[in-house]
């Protein structure tokens, strides 16, 4: 099969276009046929090498964190799926590598597609959506009157964030630029701010929570703008001891990750609110939750671009600029 490959680490690096050997499923796993697989964030920032130390990927390695496809093959102990079954899902850590014809993914990584997205449309989801999910619901528990600061409103995250938080009865503020107010508005942000003119921090005050996306000095203004009692789930980092100890990471890796927080951890204390890193986790089960609200019409996909197969190092270069309104995919089949 065809599949693209990071040979090297580096910021400069392209992935590489190589037949690989289909893969052979173990007994919990099923074998999808992928259409098309989503490109995020973190397959930039893995690429890089920025990752190295939490996700020791051995080059070469197939990249790639979503996907959509067809079943067809299932493992002996598979009893959820059935060859033919349209699926899409975000596989687990150390599993990845969906810029691939075929993937083993293991049965509970996976849901069945949402019946009103087409395979593109689909496989923008998985990572964003858990990643919203996770911040909002499981984490956040986000209950209906608070006030939700998502940043970032016009990214991939933060399009489903703020349909979320809406559907969770919050009122919701948001940055972006000026030309994506309108579709913003769309999907139920409540309070605008453009950031090339605005400072959020002198717009914004007792939120709840702040789903942070961006830089350490917008982290730090941040917990400005909370609440007593508040909270910042930051998916762009530092990561935190806690984060640490769930990956089962060295002593080494936990003293550093230790000290690179230690800052905002202080600064979070002393104003009485509280800092969590997020990494997103896979779950068909919290799919299978998504699925619903796609299917009811409360979360909407929005697709910025849709590459061909051969232009997947095109299409990574275009989600690294930041400038993706929306989510970025590559057909495969």
């Amino acid at each position: 099969m065809k599949a693209f490959v990071v040979q090297n680490y580096g910021k400069k690096e392209d992935l590489t276009l190589r037949e690989v050997s289909r893969p052979i499923i173990g007994e919990a796993e099923v074998l999808v046929e992928i259409y098309s697989a989503g490109i995020n964030q973190l397959d930039t920032k893995i690429l890089s090498g920025e990752f190295k130390q939490i996700l020791p990927y051995k080059t070469p390695f197939i990249l790639g964190h979503d996907l959509a496809g067809t079943v067809i093959e299932t493992g002996s102990k598979v009893t959820k799926f059935k060859i033919g079954d349209e699926v899409y899902g975000r596989p687990s850590d150390h599993h990845i590598g969906t810029f691939a014809e075929y993937l083993a993914v293991g049965e509970k990584d996976l849901a069945l597609k949402p019946n009103n997205l087409s395979m593109d449309e689909t496989a923008g989801v998985p990572l964003v959506a858990l990643t919203a999910w996770q911040a909002l619901v499981e984490i956040g528990k986000v209950k209906k009157g608070q006030k939700i600061f998502i940043q970032a409103g016009s990214g991939g995250v933060g399009i489903v964030a703020i349909q979320l938080a809406k559907y969770l009865g919050a009122t919701v503020a948001t940055t972006a630029g000026k030309a994506s107010f309108p579709m913003l508005k769309e999907l139920g942000a409540d309070v605008l701010i453009d950031y090339k003119t605005q400072d959020f921090e002198a717009v914004l005050k007792d939120y709840d929570l702040v789903l942070n996306s961006q830089d350490s000095k917008t982290l730090d203004k941040s917990l400005n703008v909370l609440k007593k009692g508040g909270k910042v789930i930051s998916i762009s980092g530092p990561p935190t001891p806690e984060f640490a100890k769930e990956i089962h990471a060295s002593w080494l890796i936990k003293m550093i990750l230790s000290l690179i927080s230690l800052g905002v951890r202080r600064k979070a204390n002393k104003k009485g609110v509280s800092y969590q890193f997020l990494f997103m986790k896979s779950s068909g089960e919290q799919l299978e939750q998504i699925t619903k609200l796609i299917e009811d019409g409360i979360i909407k996909t929005i697709v910025d671009k849709t590459y061909p197969f051969s232009h997947t190092n095109e299409a990574l270069n275009y989600v690294a600029t930041g400038r993706a309104k929306g989510k970025v995919v590559v057909k495969i089949k």
